[in-house]
């Protein structure tokens, strides 16, 4: 179903009068349709599930890649989990009204900076059904409407699952419009979006590379770019090779077709020899292609490994599928300067025992989050504390990592005085 360009205009006019009346709504009710759309969308798990496989067999038929179809399927356990996340949300404390700073000046001026929502946020993203119920969520405890415009291939489920949170929110009198899918239509129809100054206040894309870049080119709106996730793993020479084994399967192989799964594996040369074979067996155990420099690929040969030799395109590719890059390195300088070069300032990770090297990491490594002996795949709102997230912010301005409920904020400032002039 497609909309016309009139009614994009229409749907914004909507949400940005319920952002009125979200801003100001109390915490108690947010919380209560937040809790009344978990209830509905487990109530609608039959419907939701039939408008997904219709979706999930077109898909199909088209020949998407099995990471696609991941990111596009549910099942019961992942409503289950979508319903959870909308509960948690409701349980985190509301970030509107909240106080973050405050200082008397000498005239007597009492300052304080007060968080306040940002209005409408326009999310645009593909095929990841669960970013419809997240992201209605966290806008809605944020004090924020919401315009959901989701990729064509998700079309039904994202419709059948705002139907859902739709009925949670009118279910304790909060507009409708607090919540609403654009139907996907042609790039005309996006552009008329992406044009809508003064009714929209935020974009976040999330989606592959061709897409945020068109959203960024043709914005008049502020975007927050949520940008494609090349994730290292670096494990240096004082690594515990059984943590780095660990964390190394679970970055790529626990969901590979996600922002935050790791996607290009630095071994210092130093213990190449004895680290390679071992992880390269694991990953080749768990259906992983490898791509190797000249070095890397001699060492896992030796071992009986099958490695594909590394072009320059596959340094700084976000392949969402069991491909992992390796690249053999001379120590933490030379792991610096490839990540720099090639990384997307999503997540990179350090494995190794030595505390002085891995606070320089910490440091030098420019990304959203920096990882000292843990999984890339931490990087996620949830793990992190924040709730669901409404996606992983690559851009530095504004925020930058996991968006939850304080970064779909900004503050105004609140001036008490009695009487003074300037």
């Amino acid at each position: 179903m497609s909309v016309a360009k009139q009614d994009v205009r229409s749907l914004a006019e909507a949400a940005r009068k319920a952002s009125r009346v979200l801003a100001s709504a109390p915490t108690a009710q947010k919380d209560e349709a937040l809790r009344a759309m978990a209830r509905h969308l487990r109530a609608a798990l039959p419907s939701l599930l039939a408008a997904n496989a219709e979706d999930v067999a077109a898909a199909r038929a088209a020949g998407k890649p099995p990471a696609f179809l991941d990111r596009l399927l549910l099942d019961a356990a992942r409503v289950e989990a979508m319903a959870r996340a909308v509960e948690e949300v409701a349980n985190l404390k509301d970030p509107v009204g909240e106080r973050t700073e405050e200082w008397d000046r000498p005239n007597g001026l009492h300052v304080s900076k007060v968080r306040l929502p940002l209005g409408v946020v326009l999310m645009i993203y593909e095929a990841r059904p669960n970013v419809t119920s997240d992201a209605a969520a966290l806008c809605l405890k944020s004090g924020n409407a919401a315009l959901l415009r989701g990729g064509s291939e998700a079309a039904r489920s994202n419709a059948a699952i705002a139907a859902a949170l739709g009925a949670g929110l009118t279910e304790v009198g909060l507009p409708a419009a607090s919540i609403q899918p654009v139907p996907p239509g042609e790039r005309e129809t996006l552009l008329e979006l992406l044009k809508l100054e003064g009714l929209i206040d935020l974009c976040i894309p999330r989606g592959g590379e061709s897409l945020i870049r068109f959203v960024a080119e043709n914005a008049r709106i502020p975007v927050v770019k949520h940008y494609k996730g090349v994730c290292h793993v670096y494990v240096h020479a004082a690594a515990d090779l059984e943590m780095a084994t660990r964390i190394v399967l679970n970055a790529k192989t626990s969901r590979p077709g996600v922002c935050n799964a790791a996607e290009c594996l630095l071994v210092d040369r130093t213990i190449a020899g004895r680290f390679l074979p071992q992880v390269g067996r694991e990953l080749a155990a768990r259906g992983v292609e490898l791509r190797a420099d000249a070095t890397s690929a001699g060492i896992l040969g030796q071992a009986g490994v099958a490695a594909r030799p590394a072009s320059e395109e596959d340094w700084g590719r976000e392949y969402l599928e069991l491909i992992l890059a390796i690249r053999v390195v001379d120590g933490l300088d030379e792991a610096l300067e490839h990540i720099g070069r090639y990384g997307s300032e999503h997540t990179e990770a350090i494995v190794t025992a030595d505390a002085g090297v891995a606070g320089r990491f910490t440091r030098e490594a420019q990304a959203s989050a920096v990882v000292w002996n843990a999984s890339t795949r931490f990087n996620d709102g949830g793990e992190l504390g924040l709730g669901a997230e409404i996606g992983i912010s690559t851009s530095r301005l504004h925020a930058f990592g996991p968006m939850g409920l304080r970064e779909l904020t900004s503050q105004k400032y609140v001036i008490h005085g009695q009487g003074q002039v300037r």
